[in-house]
């Protein structure tokens, strides 16, 4: 029988049953497909959260926040921690570092801290105070010698090739472009 409905469920009949009984229900998954804790809109909460599934806080939070899950930062969430998450989406207000593989502000949402972050999406309108670092590309990688772009390097060779002192300048040509000294 449901709990939330005056119709009774239809008996299933003993050859269902056998089979349903031969078969073991799977274990469950270790990643829950939606929010396993929830802070509410109308919660405020202080401390350290520590988790391995997804959250979702819509609510008042103060303190750290370390879940190896996904983290929803709802559009009434005011939040002021460090976050560090797999996958952060945030909506609402976060005053503190963001850390995770990827973080998508949202265009609602407003951060005042650094995020540091593999993959970074945001949309119109967001928000952001603070220093963004990627991390875990190819640019980041030592081996890979950094180079100057082409201008730059065309710049560099053109004033190394113009002679450095009026005396380097005897030529034979005079230079319009100088200011010519007229004293008798």
């Amino acid at each position: 029988m449901s709990f939330f409905s005056n119709r009774r469920q239809a008996e299933l009949g003993d050859e269902v049953l056998e089979e349903v009984s031969q078969h073991p229900r799977p274990a469950a998954p270790t990643q829950p497909v939606g929010f396993e804790t929830v802070v509410g809109a109308n919660c405020t909460l202080e401390g350290t959260l520590r988790s391995r599934a997804n959250v979702r806080l819509d609510g008042t939070f103060t303190g750290t926040l370390e879940i190896d899950g996904n983290v929803l930062v709802g559009e009434t969430a005011k939040i002021t921690a460090d976050i560090n998450a797999k996958n952060i989406s945030i909506a609402g207000a976060v005053r503190g570092n963001v850390s995770g593989k990827k973080v998508q502000l949202l265009r609602t949402g407003r951060i005042w801290g650094d995020i540091r972050a593999t993959a970074l999406t945001t949309e119109e309108g967001a928000f952001i105070d603070g220093k963004i670092t990627m991390v875990g590309h190819e640019a980041d990688s030592p081996s890979r010698p950094l180079q100057e772009p082409s201008f730059v390097v065309e710049a560099l060779n053109a004033t190394q090739s113009e002679p450095s002192s009026p005396e380097a300048q005897d030529d034979g040509e005079s230079d319009e472009s100088a200011p010519k000294d007229e004293t008798p």
